[in-house]
């Protein structure tokens, strides 16, 4: 999906007070996020991904009703248009700064304290997309790369589940990165909520080390991560298997922008080689 199809759906969906092609555009992933006025529009790729819409929705309701800081929803049921689901929100006021490790911290303790929905929270299926996004790299990538991060997501998946947490198992965010953190009048916010879920808690935190680890992170930022939360997630054995998985889903992640965009397929070819070499030094790039 190109901002074009994605601005022909937000058109359609007729969610917004005014043009679609005056909206602005904030994001293109697995979704467009489009913003205009006191609204901000989701727009995703396929509807494969409706189920997880209809969930997020729900998500937010709950997280209101807690009094978690995160994004509100401003309709309680997505939309299907033309094979899209659609969601709105309402618009968070302008950022004063941008999110740091420690809002993002503050912001897990929070979520970890929450006792669960009424409704069932999924596990957290880091691994779940993996297919779906090597598909939609099709002939982009080399083959060979596309069963090796097959067989590493088989591998992770198993010892995942043999996995013992430090922490008790309950609500997570899922992608916790500072990036889903707006920092507006009011203080952090979490927005994103498509991937919370409930299992090992060390899930939200392995991100963050894999963000030292991988992606230039400095230790002070790190250090500022830990202390807040309260806890350095390096020190439980089953991290590497954790960060392993992450990285196969982050591999596959940036091979489905391969086959229109070429610095996207550099970046999945670098970062599969640092997978076979075994070389966790090579740096990533966040895409």
């Amino acid at each position: 999906m190109d901002e074009a199809r994605a601005r022909d759906v937000l058109a359609r969906a007729g969610v917004l007070p005014g043009a679609a092609r005056e909206a602005r555009l904030l994001a293109l992933g697995e979704n467009a996020v489009f913003a205009t006025g006191d609204l901000v529009v989701k727009v995703g790729r396929d509807a494969e991904l409706l189920d997880r819409a209809r969930r997020e929705l729900d998500i937010a309701l709950w997280l209101a009703e807690a009094g978690v800081p995160a994004v509100r929803a401003a309709g309680p049921e997505p939309l299907l248009v033309d094979g899209h689901p659609v969601t709105v929100w309402h618009r968070l006021p302008d950022a004063v700064r941008p999110a740091e490790p420690r809002d993002l911290a503050e912001l897990l303790r929070v979520v970890h304290a929450t006792p669960p929905p009424s409704f069932d929270l999924p596990p957290r299926d880091l691994l779940g997309g993996v297919e779906r996004w090597l598909r939609l790299a099709g002939d982009a990538i080399d083959p060979a790369d596309a069963a090796y991060l097959r067989a590493r997501r088989d591998g992770f998946a198993a010892e995942a589940g043999a996995l013992t947490p430090h922490l008790p198992p309950g609500p997570i965010h899922g992608d916790a990165l500072p990036r889903n953190v707006h920092v507006g009048p009011g203080g952090p916010v979490l927005v994103d909520l498509e991937t919370v879920s409930s299992d090992l808690r060390e899930h939200d935190l392995v991100v963050m080390a894999l963000s030292h680890d991988r992606y230039g992170l400095p230790d002070e930022a790190y250090g500022s991560f830990t202390r807040t939360y309260g806890w350095d997630v390096r020190e439980w054995e089953g991290c590497s298997v954790l960060r392993g998985a992450r990285e196969t889903a982050s591999c596959a992640w940036v091979a489905q922008h391969a086959p229109s965009n070429p610095k996207a397929l550099a970046e999945f070819e670098r970062r599969v080689k640092s997978l076979r070499d075994g070389d966790e030094t090579v740096r990533w790039y966040p895409f």
